[in-house]
């Protein structure tokens, strides 16, 4: 079994916009989703992440700033690790992702390296 990041970008405004009883529903969708992976015990880990801080250091020079400075659509909204035979299995677990559910969520797929020094 290998094991694959799913990272979440976007859809920030869209969510701004629901109201609170669209929101209620979108979040029960995302806890049904995670939920219906672990049943399957092919969910590893996961969390949301908070896009209203943090740092970033750049370069050989070690450069640290205040982050993240990037678009709204491509900040990384949370990430779960899932457990897949193969990418096209992954490719299924985050298709059925609420992120996508409007025109501008994102739902990258990665690999772990099994080369990993840690592995």
């Amino acid at each position: 079994m290998k094991e694959f990041l799913l990272l979440f970008r976007g859809a920030d405004k869209e969510r701004a916009a629901m109201s609170p009883e669209e929101k209620e529903a979108h979040m029960n969708r995302w806890t049904e989703w995670v939920g219906a992976i672990a049943a399957q015990g092919k969910y590893n880990g996961g969390h949301p992440l908070r896009n209203d801080s943090g740092k970033v250091i750049s370069g050989r020079a070690k450069q640290l700033s205040d982050g993240p400075f990037i678009e709204g659509k491509e900040i990384i909204g949370g990430y779960i690790l899932v457990k897949a035979a193969t990418e096209e299995e992954a490719l299924a677990i985050a298709m059925e992702c609420p992120n996508l559910e409007g025109d501008t969520g994102t739902v990258e797929i990665r690999e772990i390296s099994s080369n990993s020094p840690h592995a």
